[in-house]
């Protein structure tokens, strides 16, 4: 090897090149951002829309319908979801993975200009944001105050809180909850408009053309030019009781304090916030969907900073609740962790070399590898990250291999005599071809990841090539550092220490065992394969055997209580529901596990009135003996008694989200067929076991009062049925207009009927309509009122009408097993023309199963392959190879007797196995052929071989396996992925060590006898060429120098 050659020659040059990398490393290190995941997150893009007051299918038919017509036609979408309520739409277009925002943006924004002369004149703008549409709120701040009520509260955040906090980078929405608007109320009462003969429409113009604000054009003269403009005359509730209505017949004036009472007060509640049992103000911060979290949180903070120095007194601006705790922790545990390994596999080293300047040599290559690393990361773009870290974890396991082959080898020659300078020189020939193997091995088992599609493959991109960056990285140290320092360092007469030497006699005890116990194996190597039948019908069973999912349930320190009240529940009905959940809940504050919690109704931003939320936010992982599932379990529990409501307490999931896991979407023509299913489906989901509070997307049981208006009734009188519904949409649902100016704000001037006048059917004929006649006349006598019930919502998923089954996995069970049930039972049960699909979770679980098998079978293919390419031989590899199914059927096995399940995290373990397992293999056959290549007969050289590389395969070994330890018994937040990762690596290589030791000596017995030689056409070309010219030729590069060619010309 010329690099491990010059670095004899010429140290200096070994050491300043571990030296730059450093450097270079450490600068790219602080320029890397933190999140918690690579950024995998769908671009997505979501379009709102509201048109007042109207119904769910008139929504669907005349505003999402046209959208999403126009939408289809955009490249690069994934998916197009949409829910209709009452009076507004929401679309949610996720691009894939990568694709540019700007141009998805522009692209909607394009569709929705066609769309929108097909749209209803009275509804509003569609707006775009770029957020994931499902409105998650990464932070929640809390404003309180004892001087102020909730109306103030609302008006201060408004105008001094909410405009600034929108403006951090990253934010997508600022949105309040518990807010009341201030208005300037205008209450109409019906009975005095109608003995005044004034309609809705009078009041409406007489606003219109009274209160206004507008430019009367200009004078100019020689000097200058002056604007005119006309004064708003009405600014307070005084002025607006004045405000002249209409003129009656006798002349006199008819003002707005005749028929309402005029007030300045609140839009109605629709909304409550509530922070361990005080009523304060929520405000909810939502990061934009490629926004990184733990950025918007820092500059959310930062803001906050600013802004307490400016608060009103009495008022208080606190973090409630924050999303990115966990992220922030989590990593703090895994640079703990990353210490620890790096100790432990230090102390190993120590253990097995017996002095300090010796373990220096390989100790030095963590730290160098490590941070080299980071340099490719940095270029790549990617970041630091739960995923990223744990490579690393697993690379110090690694990294140490390849310099501990070295040195141990260079050892072995110094004890035969050799100086220090000639045993760094022969030492690291002899290994450098198996090292610059091992090293490809590796890097090539982790290639095919970084061909995998979806969310998943981009996961595993960043770990694959942080950990081949890192195993690099140590080769070419191991090729460089380890012999220049070798040289210096390492002497033969060092008196090695008690418990080294102890080590050492225990260690040829076990070196003269396992000759023997080789021997024997060797007569009967005919049985070998058996061995490894038995391991794949292992695989086979446990595979059955294992639950799956996407990723273990993670404890994030919080959990949610999502509660849901009967269809049509008012918020009045709403919030006494959400006190009974607080009283149930409250008893626990500050026991310990529960650190504060905040409930809001309705739900954070999404679900409609009869909806409401609990944020329980537990004490730190350190402080409390329950882990938050349990805490889950004995809290359900305790709200299982609630009337009235559904409760479902969760946690969150897959990166934090807050939507069920099981997400199975019934697709069809007709929402009244797919509810049908749905409800059954539902049913069968209940009693499968499988699942926990199984829940449709869709019911028709809201409550609706159906005005139908007789034809030729309305058209004798001359009263238009447009007219009716403005008068109903004014006097009950409330209508703004015009605005009025408080303080430099502009406020709208809200009208609306007295609510407590109107409670039921019969109250509806109080409202009087005026005919063409100009006389009064009630609506009852025009019109029929019915009471109907009708869905709220109204879903599409793929532009298709959805009707979607979400529920929690049962405690127990896996995503996996709740799919399987789901799709067997639609697969007897759903009638031709509807179809099945999954969304959120579910689908990213569905998509990921495909891709593991592919990434399997690729890696194995190529690391075959470079196998053949380095041994010269189809035969030879296949011996290594065999090595993989005892890591994986360990793997599984270590998985199986600690409850685990599978999930990416394990599946990213045996992927690494694969490459760490097949390296023990390597030195074996290597340096049998090495020896044989010398002379040495087959069988001997099989046993000298095997027996000469006990030792550095039990080093290796040893370290990696001693790295994962901590991963195994790690504790505090996220320590659920750590733990799966380190299982899997410890029990797979820990059996395939021992294992391999015996197969692959007798398995190379069985099928290698006759198999090719690396260097044996090496070695034909040069006889050859010397004996067809006379000079002695320079020797082929590469081919293996013959004995007594390679000493230093020193």
């Amino acid at each position: 090897m010329w690099l491990s050659d010059m670095s004899v020659r010429r140290p200096l040059v070994a050491v300043v090149i571990s030296a730059l990398l450093t450097v270079f490393g450490l600068v790219a290190f602080a320029k890397l951002t933190v999140r918690e995941m690579p950024d995998v997150q769908t671009p997505s893009v979501s379009i709102t829309t509201t048109y007042e007051g109207a119904a769910p299918e008139v929504m669907e038919s005349q505003v999402t319908k046209p959208i999403e017509d126009q939408l289809s036609g955009i490249s690069g979408i994934k998916n197009i979801n949409s829910v209709t309520r009452k009076g507004r739409s929401s679309i949610t277009v996720e691009f894939k993975l990568g694709w540019n925002m700007l141009e998805g943006t522009s692209d909607v924004r394009d569709a929705i200009s066609r769309a929108r002369p097909k749209l209803p004149d009275e509804a509003d703008e569609p707006m775009v944001t770029k957020d994931n549409g499902n409105g998650d709120v990464a932070i929640w701040l809390n404003f309180s105050s004892t001087q102020m009520d909730r109306t103030a509260m609302t008006d201060y955040a408004n105008r001094m809180l909410v405009d600034s906090l929108s403006l951090v980078d990253g934010v997508s929405e600022v949105s309040l909850s518990g807010d009341l608007t201030q208005v300037m109320y205008v209450r109409l009462r019906p009975a005095d408009m109608a003995a005044r003969a004034i309609t809705v429409a009078d009041v409406q113009d007489a606003l219109e053309r009274e209160n206004i604000e507008l430019p009367g054009g200009e004078i100019r003269n020689n000097s200058m030019t002056m604007a005119v403009q006309i004064a708003r005359l009405y600014h307070s509730a005084e002025d607006f009781r004045g405000l002249p209505v209409k003129t009656a017949v006798n002349g006199q004036s008819i003002y707005l304090a005749d028929i309402a009472d005029v007030e300045v007060g609140a839009k109605n509640e629709d909304s409550a916030y509530q922070r361990n049992g005080r009523e304060s103000l929520g405000i909810g911060i939502v990061a934009q969907s490629t926004a990184n979290p733990l950025a918007v949180a820092q500059g959310i903070e930062r803001k906050m900073t600013e802004m307490q120095r400016f608060l009103p007194e009495g008022a208080q601006l606190e973090v409630d609740y924050d999303s990115t705790v966990f992220i922030k922790q989590a990593i703090d545990e895994v640079y703990e962790t990353l210490a620890i390994c790096a100790l432990l596999v230090v102390a190993v080293l120590y253990l097995f070399l017996g002095q300090a300047r010796t373990t220096l040599i390989p100790a030095i290559t963590v730290p160098v590898s490590l941070i080299s690393a980071f340099i490719g990361a940095w270029y790549l773009g990617f970041s630091i990250n739960l995923i990223t870290l744990l490579a690393l974890i697993l690379a110090i396991g690694l990294v140490v291999d390849d310099a501990i082959v070295v040195v141990e080898n260079i050892h072995h020659h110094l004890q035969q005599g050799e100086s220090p300078l000639m045993a760094a020189w022969h030492g690291t020939r002899e290994v450098g071809f198996a090292v610059v193997a091992t090293t490809a091995v590796l890097v090539m088992v982790f290639v095919p990841i970084a061909f995998m599609e979806g969310m998943v493959g981009r996961l595993f991109t960043e770990f694959a090539i942080l950990l081949s960056l890192a195993v690099l990285f140590s080769s070419l140290v191991a090729l460089t550092l380890t012999p220049a320092m070798g040289s210096w360092l390492m002497r033969a007469v060092d008196k090695p220490n008690a418990l080294t030497a102890l080590l050492d006699r225990g260690l040829g005890r076990v070196e003269t065992q396992y000759r023997r116990l080789l021997g024997a194996v060797l007569r009967r190597s005919v049985w070998m394969p058996l061995v490894l039948l038995l391991c794949l019908g292992g695989i086979g069973t446990l595979f059955g055997k294992l639950p799956a999912s996407l990723t273990p349930t993670e404890d994030r320190g919080v959990i949610y209580v999502f509660v849901k009240g009967a269809e049509g529940t008012s918020i009045e009905r709403m919030k006494r529901n959400m006190q009974q959940v607080e009283a149930a809940i409250m008893p626990l504050l500050g026991k310990g596990v529960v650190q504060a919690m905040s409930f809001s109704t309705p739900a954070f931003g999404r679900g409609g009135d009869q909806t409401g939320m609990a944020i329980i936010q537990l004490s730190d992982w350190a402080v409390r003996d329950e882990t938050a599932t349990e805490f889950g379990r004995s809290l359900s529990g305790r709200l299982a008694g609630i009337p009235d409501v559904m409760i479902r307490t969760f946690q969150p999931g897959f990166r934090g989200g807050s939507t069920a896991a099981v997400q199975f979407v019934l697709q069809g023509s007709d929402y009244g067929e797919l509810n049908q299913q749905g409800l059954a489906l539902k049913e069968a989901a209940a009693q499968s076991g499988l699942m926990q509070s199984p829940d449709l997307d869709y019911a028709e049981k809201t409550p609706e009062l159906q005005v139908t208006i007789e034809r030729e009734r309305a058209s004798q009188l001359g009263i238009p049925v447009s007219t009716v519904a403005s008068s109903l949409q004014a006097l009950l649902g409330g209508v703004s207009q015009t605005t009025y100016v408080d303080r430099g704000e502009e406020y709208d001037v809200y009208l609306r009927a007295n609510q407590t006048q109107f409670n039921g059917i019969s109250d509806i004929s109080r409202i009087y309509l005026k005919a063409a006649s100009g006389e009064m006349v009630s609506l009852s006598t025009l019109a029929t009122v019915t009471q109907v019930a009708s869905p709220q919502r109204l879903n599409h998923y793929q532009r298709q009408k959805a009707v979607t089954l979400t529920a929690d996995v049962a405690p127990g069970h896996t995503l996996g097993e709740a799919l399987d049930f789901l799709d067997g039972w639609a697969a007897d049960h759903l009638p031709t023309g509807m179809s099945v699909d999954y969304a959120g979770e579910s689908k990213d679980y569905r998509d990921n199963q495909g891709e593991m098998a592919l990434v399997f079978g690729l890696a194995l293919l190529v690391v075959y392959l470079v196998l053949v390419a380095q041994f010269e031989s189809l035969l030879t590899p296949a011996v290594v190879m065999m090595t993989v199914p005892l890591g994986i059927f360990g793997g599984l096995l270590g998985l199986w007797l600690t409850g685990q399940e599978l999930s990416i995290y394990s599946q990213i373990g045996m992927i690494m196995l694969i490459g760490m397992v097949t390296k023990n293999g390597i030195l074996i056959v290597e340096f049998i052929n090495q020896l044989r290549q010398r002379g040495e007969g087959f069988e001997e050289a099989i046993i000298k071989g095997s027996v000469r590389r006990l030792r550095p395969i039990l080093m290796t070994s040893l370290t990696a396996i001693i790295g994962a330890v901590p991963l195994m018994l790690s504790m505090g937040a996220g320590y659920e992925s750590r733990m799966a990762v380190g299982t899997v690596v410890f029990f797979g290589l820990s059996l395939a060590t021992l294992v391999t030791l015996l197969v692959v000596p007798a398995i190379y017995h069985l099928i290698a006898r006759r198999a090719g030689m690396t260097g044996a056409r090496d070695r034909l070309v040069d006889e050859i060429l010397a004996t067809a010219t006379p000079a002695s030729p320079s020797p082929v590069p590469g081919a293996v120098a013959p004995e007594g060619r390679d000493k230093p010309a020193a």
